[in-house]
């Protein structure tokens, strides 16, 4: 199993890659667009700010390299919020994967949402052996609102997509690899989807 892990100077990339040794898998950092496109499996990893992460991917000519991937690709964080058209964070146009624009929780709550949340109305084979409303762990300030692409809900402030598909492409809004035991099963899922 090749697994490639996009490294662009973005993301927690290196707890993904313990989180998968814990689970038996290796798993290669790269940004050479030629590695990520003969991997079997490609984790999209994200923390920081939208517009200065996308313009990272760029530079490195990734925006274009991953919207054309074939094998199963899965966005974490902020690497689910660049699959999406646009972001109010620092007015970031994204990849526009998922035809959807990520926008900021009001004042009204605290920002940014950080810690143990519930999933919940689970709707994919990345939920196998998931029961619902299990707990999973989040740090963001601005999420995708519900759409067509939603494949598991979280409620904060109001209901929003903490997991979304379109093909071949996933999102998780949460840390799979920080949260626990559930998040274990999910990134196992995703190896096996």
């Amino acid at each position: 199993m090749n697994i490639v892990i996009i490294d662009y100077g973005a993301g927690n990339i290196q707890s993904i890659q313990f989180a998968l040794e814990r689970l038996g898998y290796s798993a290669l950092l790269s940004d050479d667009p030629d590695v990520i496109k003969s991997a079997d499996k490609v984790i999209f990893p994200g923390v920081g700010e939208a517009s200065s992460a996308m313009n990272k991917l760029v530079e490195s000519n990734l925006d274009k390299v991953i919207p054309l991937l074939k094998q199963p690709v899965l966005g974490i964080c902020l690497g689910m919020q660049l699959m999406c058209a646009y972001s109010e964070e620092g007015e970031t146009r994204g990849m526009g994967i998922f035809d959807v624009d990520v926008v900021k929780f009001s004042k009204k709550v605290k920002v940014p949402q950080i810690g143990w949340n519930q999933i919940r109305e689970l709707k994919s084979p990345l939920f196998n052996g998931i029961m619902e409303k299990e707990y999973i762990y989040l740090v963001h300030s601005y999420y995708a609102p519900l759409s067509e692409h939603t494949i598991a809900i979280t409620d904060y402030e109001l209901p929003y997509s903490s997991a979304m598909r379109k093909d071949n492409f996933w999102g998780v809004q949460f840390h799979p690899e920080k949260s626990s035991g559930t998040g274990e099963q999910i990134l196992k899922n995703f190896i096996n989807l």
